[in-house]
């Protein structure tokens, strides 16, 4: 009798733990479907009855959800603002359709939002053919911005996963001020020529986590801006588009440091980059970027595998004759394997008024198979810590100081 009373009291306790379990705490007590606001069928137009059932939701004092059923859904414009009483989810099981003609800067909106979770499957729509013949802002500085299909501004303590990002007319996801926000299970897609389509933009947000995603554009599958710190991006598939980067940085005045960013066991294909650093010369201010590190990559047939590029100036905007102003320094490229699409695998490009310190380069092995001659690497105004295996061979020409 006491061995089974005993046994009783560890499983009322193992009970009454589970209570208290992060998985316990994650379900909702209120439910806002879309269905109880108006006759949602498949084509409508639910804007109106997507905004009523946020609305009611962030002001619940319990935690909640928003559920849009599947089906095809119409939504000319989300602005989904807090602060909310309580945790809150966003369930898109269906596909929420952007309208075809362009308009604003922004498509869906999340902001100021603590405890938000982002899941269900679904997919945002952006219509992006219907834009992408009026985007040339790869091209122009004084260009008309199209909308980005999904921002997060001012989110904290939040996630989305298992969520797909279809054909934005600009960025996919545009990332400010957030922080502890973690991507997991996501996809975008666009075609490789969709201008402007970066996969997922971070600007001056921390404790930012994307992990187990796929990641096909025709810019950037993830970029960081100014002010981006303690940044981890693990287990991503990026490809096709412009790979994985760090900046642009320097085009603005008063930028916020860079600090703190892991990309680690990523594979990355068919790409004209693979993980890059980008300042633009004649920059507008003095900054830095440092602690950056690039570990377990894969590449395959990307054109320039590791690129630090201090003379960054697409389209002739600038002048490359001025120095970078933007410091980089503690950076790791190790174990980076695979093929590079042209001879020069390894390119590292820094400022001749502020050279590149403690580049460290380990275990490097790409490989070209193309008629343009071996493999090889071209570098200036820095002196890389070499250590392990070395092909191509990292800057085996004399180094250049401008």
């Amino acid at each position: 009798m006491r061995t089974i009373k005993s046994s009783f009291l560890v499983a009322a306790f193992l009970m009454l733990l589970l209570e208290f379990t992060p998985k316990a705490r994650s379900r909702v007590d209120v439910v806002y479907h879309l269905r109880k606001y108006g006759a949602v069928v498949s084509g409508a137009d639910v804007s109106q009855a997507l905004a009523n059932a946020w609305k009611d939701a962030c002001a619940s004092v319990r935690p909640s959800a928003v559920v849009i059923p599947r089906g095809i859904f119409k939504v000319s414009k989300g602005n989904f603002r807090g602060p909310c009483k309580s945790r809150i989810e966003f369930r898109l099981r269906g596909t929420l359709q952007a309208p075809t003609h362009p308009k604003g800067e922004s498509w869906i909106t999340f902001a100021y939002i603590d405890r938000l979770t982002l899941l269900g499957g679904g997919v945002f729509d952006g219509q992006g053919k219907a834009g992408w013949e009026k985007n040339d802002c790869h091209k122009s500085i004084n260009c008309a911005k199209l909308p980005i299909s999904l921002r997060f501004d001012f989110i904290t303590n939040s996630t989305v996963k298992r969520i797909t990002s279809l054909d934005s007319k600009h960025f996919h996801v545009n990332i400010l001020g957030c922080n502890n926000l973690t991507f997991h299970g996501v996809n975008i897609i666009a075609p490789e020529d969709s201008p402007n389509t970066d996969g997922i933009h971070i600007g001056r947000s921390k404790g930012i986590t994307i992990t187990k995603s796929r990641i096909a554009t025709g810019d950037d599958c993830i970029s960081l801006g100014d002010g981006s710190k303690r940044i981890k991006v693990t287990n991503v598939t990026c490809g096709p588009g412009h790979g994985i980067s760090i900046g642009s940085l320097g085009r603005y005045t008063k930028e916020e440091p860079v600090k703190g960013v892991i990309v680690k066991n990523c594979t990355i294909m068919n790409t004209t980059n693979g993980v890059r650093i980008k300042t633009w010369p004649a920059s507008a201010d003095t900054g830095t970027a440092t602690n950056m590190h690039f570990v377990d990559i894969i590449m395959v047939n990307v054109s320039h595998p590791i690129l630090i590029d201090q003379e960054y100036c697409p389209w002739n905007q600038c002048n490359r004759q001025i120095p970078s102003k933007i410091k980089i320094s503690k950076v790791t490229f190790k174990n980076i394997r695979g093929s590079s699409a042209t001879p020069v695998a390894v390119k590292l490009i820094c400022s001749s008024g502020l050279p590149c310190d403690e580049v460290k380069m380990t275990d490097i092995d790409l490989t070209y198979t193309g008629i343009q001659g071996p493999v090889t690497s071209q570098c200036s105004n820095v002196k890389p810590i070499l250590s392990g295996k070395q092909n191509p061979r990292i800057c085996s020409s004399p180094y250049v100081f401008s």
